[in-house]
């Protein structure tokens, strides 16, 4: 346990902010940009120090946005190692901070960063700009340039538009908080210090050299106590800036535009999602999608970014943009539909997997290696078989034309032709699940549903991709909904030996796009493949599948037969009860205080007394056993599409992975870094 208890100084009660006769307020200067103004660059063009602020794991998109952002006149501090090997114009923090969302330590981010920035000598930066990976350009790097240098003495931030005392309730900033373990702790009240005019907004901005350095440096009363002040402050980098700079000398300096197009979508996007997280109920704003391209393009204020962007979500809009801003690539360029997100490497350790991912993925690997032998080699010829060897080396999701196509496990084994280890790459799809009924009702507003965790309902999508699911996790079933009159629907949910596990009525309103629900289901799941059937009155209108994967692994340890574990016999009863645990469904089979066995033959969900005795049976197995009946339920749901070595390989049919298109090693021009052009660009 870290402990995180610091004393707030009383003496933030009254503070004296700007010198006498300077009385600004919040400050609005009126910037003009013609889109032609780049034309008439001036001779003295600013240089931007570029502040990218990088978590999650979508380096490729991140170098996407790189790419489309660089250029040699200006500066980049960053903490991806990769890109400060390539351009003497990009830097790596020496220091790491794991910032959480509203966590006061973005803000001490930003200031460290400030700080280094100015103690670089010899980058002379004239604009402070922060980003992230979800940040995508709307104009040049030229355009940019050329508005700024016009307003070199100004800075860009985005004010709430509100009046000042809802701000403040609305942001807590009349609440005292702590980040301690990973979380915003709301610990009481506080009272704002008088003589100081509050505004905040957003925390993305772009700040000329002299604010910064005041910021910085400054050891008059507004700074120092303005910073102890949002030390203990939710989403501090929202306000600090804002704050400071309305009650400084640059007070004039101020222009309520931070430059940028965000996606706000409130009825979506504020849904509390953060509470995990903190103690406070938090927005955020949504992915842009093709159709809001148009909106980049008709902007009445003055705009060079927007945000968010996310090619998980949606990748062709990223595209949009950036053949608008730098034009298509040639015919045939590989690779731009495609998009490759790494959720595991090998450095990361099994410790950053779960139980059921680590299984899965196991599966996944073996999976490939029994198409190899099927498809790959000859009767007699061992050259394409192979045996499976430690654990996955590196998992990629893996989208086609915005379309989730499956996971790519990299992996090693032994060909046992020649007893050597070759690293490969399996392709794996999961199979079609959703059905609708046969014959078909006359209910037609159900479009489609589906069943996983991590709902995400501002994107509307699952963030488990694939819907990895073990005995332990609490699934939500979601339904997409057409237009059409308010109607009320049953749903219904069936363990793989056909116990009705739960049962509920949705009310399905005119408007209705999407529905979601997580049945309070008593835990461990029974492992194998279950259904849920959507009826009306009573009548099937459709079902889909999902598969609670048995786990062969327990705490990343495999589970193993009693047989060969060690013969004391306290060890053997914790293992042997540890699958059963695991495996056997709910005490008597009960998932809900509520039984639901009359509607079984309502339904016609006979119980067969011979799948209860295969399903006990498999639920004790452990080892080769339990990695059998495993990959018979995998196979069911999953296809193994394809596989590829990464390396040399004595299997004379096997593809190499830098020639195949679905493969994580196949070229990605669009998010690869090359030499800097002529025009000091990169796209």
């Amino acid at each position: 346990m870290v402990t995180c208890f610091q004393e707030e100084n009383a003496d933030l009660r009254t503070i004296h902010s700007q010198p006498p006769g300077v009385r600004c307020g919040k400050a609005n200067k009126n910037v003009q940009w013609d889109e032609d103004s780049v034309e008439y660059m001036l001779a003295n063009r600013v240089r931007i120090a570029f502040v990218l602020v990088v978590h999650g794991r979508a380096s490729r998109q991140l170098q996407r946005m790189f790419k489309a952002i660089y250029h040699k006149d200006h500066f980049y501090y960053i903490h991806v190692d990769k890109f400060a090997r390539q351009y003497s114009n990009v830097r790596v923090t020496p220091w790491r901070m794991a910032t959480i969302w509203g966590g006061a330590s973005l803000l001490s981010t930003y200031l460290q960063s400030m700080r280094d920035l100015l103690e670089m000598t010899d980058w002379p930066w004239d604009f402070f700009i922060n980003l992230s990976a979800a940040d995508y350009p709307i104009r040049t790097n030229d355009q940019l340039v050329a508005f700024l240098s016009r307003y070199r003495d100004m800075n860009f931030l985005k004010s709430h538009g509100r009046d000042n005392a809802r701000f403040i309730r609305k942001q807590g900033l009349d609440r005292l908080f702590l980040e301690c373990d990973a979380h915003m702790w709301r610990l009481g009240d506080r009272r704002i210090p008088e003589g100081i005019a509050v505004d905040g907004g957003s925390d993305w901005f772009l700040l000329n050299r002299k604010f910064v350095e005041y910021v910085t440096f400054s050891t008059d009363d507004l700074v120092t106590k303005m910073k102890q002040f949002y030390s203990y402050t939710l989403l501090p980098a929202e306000s600090f800036f804002h704050t400071v700079l309305e009650n400084s000398p640059h007070c004039d300096t101020m222009v309520d535009n931070n430059l940028r197009i965000t996606n706000w979508n409130r009825k979506l996007g504020c849904k509390c999602q953060y509470k995990h997280i903190v103690d406070w109920c938090g927005c955020s704003p949504n992915d842009f999608k093709p159709q809001d391209f148009h909106r980049f393009q008709q902007t009445a204020r003055p705009t060079f970014f927007a945000r968010k962007f996310e090619a998980v979500v949606n990748q062709e809009i990223i595209g949009q943009l950036d053949y608008y801003l730098y034009g298509n690539y040639p015919a045939g360029t590989p690779g731009l539909r495609s998009y490759w997100e790494n959720v595991y490497d090998e450095p990361d350790g099994i410790h950053s997997l779960s139980d059921v991912t680590l299984t899965l993925y196991h599966s996944f690997s073996r999976l490939g290696l029994r198409r190899a032998e099927l498809l790959l080699h000859d009767a007699g010829e061992n050259s394409c078989r192979y045996y499976p060897m430690g654990h996955p080396a590196s998992v990629h999701l893996y989208f086609l034309a915005d379309r989730f196509q499956g996971f790519l496990i990299k992996h090693h084994a032994t060909n046992l032709a020649v007893s050597k280890l070759e690293t490969l790459e399996t392709w794996v799809m999961p199979k079609k699940v959703f059905k609708i009924a046969s014959p078909p009702s006359d209910f037609g507003r159900l479009q489609f549903s589906e069943v996983g965790t991590d709902w995400d309902a501002k994107e509307r999508l699952f963030r488990n991709f694939g819907g990895l699911l073990g005995p332990m996790d609490e699934p939500v079933g979601m339904q997409k909904w057409g237009k059409g009159p308010n109607v009320t629907v049953t749903v219904v949910w069936v363990d793989p030996i056909n116990i009705i596990a739960a049962t509920y009525d949705i009310l399905i309103e005119s408007t209705a796009e999407f529905t979601h629900y997580k049945p309070p289901l008593n835990l461990p799941l029974r492992p194998g493949v279950w259904t849920v059937k959507i009826l009306h009155h009573w009548v099937p209108v459709a079902e889909t599948k999902f598969l609670v994967a048995p786990l062969t692994f327990s705490n990343r340890q495999p589970i193993k037969p009693v047989s060969a574990l060690n013969k004391q016999k306290d060890l053997d009863l914790m293992f042997s009860e540890e699958a059963l645990r695991l495996h056997n469904g709910p005490p008597r089979s009960a998932y809900m205080e509520q039984s639901f066995q009359s509607l079984n033959p309502v339904l016609s969900l006979p119980i067969s007394p011979a799948q209860v005795e295969e399903a006990r049976r498999n639920a004790a197995s452990a080892g080769a056993s339990l990695e059998r009946w495993l990959d018979s339920l995998v196979g069911g749901m999953w296809t193994a599409m394809d596989i590829c070595a990464t390396g040399p390989t004595v299997c004379p049919v096997m593809q190499t992975c830098s020639q195949t298109a679905w493969s994580s090693f196949s070229p990605d021009p669009k998010s690869e870094l090359g030499a800097v052009k002529p025009d000091g660009r990169l796209r």
